[in-house]
């Protein structure tokens, strides 16, 4: 049996690395029709357009 805490943490921001992915994740989370997961799914792209952000400048400031 396999436990919860055994699974590896799983974070969908992670895959949202271009404007393709999230394009494709927001028509997959638009056809459940569900308000609150295109709520929570808008925070995944903000999280991920965020880190995405951050990681520019940081090698950006490495680099100089």
């Amino acid at each position: 049996m396999v436990k919860v805490s055994d699974l590896p943490s799983f974070d969908i921001a992670d895959y949202l690395d271009s404007e393709e992915a999230i394009a494709e994740y927001l028509s997959i989370v638009l056809e459940e029709n569900d308000s609150e997961l295109f709520i929570a799914a808008l925070g995944d792209i903000a999280w991920a357009r965020g880190m995405a952000h951050i990681a520019k400048e940081k090698r950006n400031r490495t680099r100089a």
